[in-house]
């Protein structure tokens, strides 16, 4: 499992940087933007309803309440809110239940275990893709359609963002930059986690 580049993270290539940060004590489908959050290594982030080192996530939880959290922190690329936009979808930061709304990261092409450094001190090890439900409906109605669709090959496209544990913890606000740091070795292409 890689670890954190300890050393110059300054050194590693900025991709994007952070638009929002969102939180929730609560189990809802979106999330308020704050002004900034505090990740926690092996826990996800401070104060969310979906921190914790076994799973969080309702559903998970009914069938095996003990399996590890693989989706203590949610990033999105903001770039799908244009995508949708097109379709008359007005959707913005954290609405999409996310914790973390980037800009400039090719988050859906990543490999598993990528680390991406947030802001100064911050690290996440990207899990696998986000694997978007119904609840997008109840938020925007049509919406599902829209991030959850069909390649021309056939093969299912989710582009509801990735998940990630959190490895070094840090705050992260909006404006932070996004540092990527892929895994060494055979890259494996990101599952739903």
């Amino acid at each position: 499992m890689p670890l954190c580049h300890h050393g110059d993270v300054s050194a590693l290539q900025e991709e994007g940087r952070v638009v929002a940060v969102s939180r929730d004590g609560e189990h809802r489908f979106s999330k308020p933007v704050v002004e900034e959050i505090t990740l926690v290594e092996g826990w996800g982030i401070e104060g969310d309803a979906h921190a914790g080192t076994t799973v969080q996530h309702r559903s998970r939880v009914a069938r095996d309440p003990s399996q590890p959290n693989l989706r203590q922190v949610h990033l999105l690329h903001a770039e799908v809110f244009d995508e949708v936009a097109v379709d008359g979808y007005t959707v913005g930061p954290g609405q999409m239940g996310e914790n973390v709304t980037t800009h400039g990261v090719d988050l859906l092409g990543l490999p598993a275990g990528t680390l991406l450094h947030l802001g100064d001190h911050a690290c996440v090890r990207v899990t696998g893709l986000r694997n978007p439900c119904r609840q997008i409906d109840d938020f925007e109605p049509g919406l599902l359609r829209r991030v959850v669709g069909r390649t021309e090959d056939g093969a299912v496209e989710r582009k509801g963002g990735v998940m990630g544990v959190v490895v070094t913890g840090g705050v992260v606000r909006g404006g932070d930059p996004v540092r990527v740091e892929l895994p060494e070795g055979e890259q494996r292409a990101l599952e739903p986690v």
